[in-house]
């Protein structure tokens, strides 16, 4: 199954100590790895979970946007974030055509 930036829905299972584990597409698709920190919001009858990120600012430098996390990034990071960004700038413009 692919995973492109859409709504999935499924069910998760929990053991017996509590523990669920978010799908593969899902880690992947929000950049999380082992030892990652989540945001657990609960409300009424739901539970809303989102990857806990340092808190960053934005400004313009030499007139560009920039965001500053106030933390350096790996250089996996980078590379998965450039491999990313070219799949779906190419996604967007040859559509089905690949």
């Amino acid at each position: 199954m692919e995973w492109y930036n859409t709504i999935m829905d499924s069910i998760l299972h929990m053991d017996r100590a509590g523990r669920i584990v978010l799908p593969k597409p899902v880690r992947d698709e929000l950049q999380l790895s082992p030892g990652d920190s989540l945001e657990m919001e609960v409300a009424q009858d739901h539970i809303v979970l989102r990857p806990a990120r340092a808190r960053g600012r934005m400004f313009k430098e030499k007139g560009v946007w920039v965001f500053d996390s106030g933390q350096p990034l790996s250089e996996q990071t980078v590379r998965k974030t450039i491999r990313r960004v070219r799949v779906e700038r190419e996604r967007k413009i040859l559509g089905n055509y690949r």
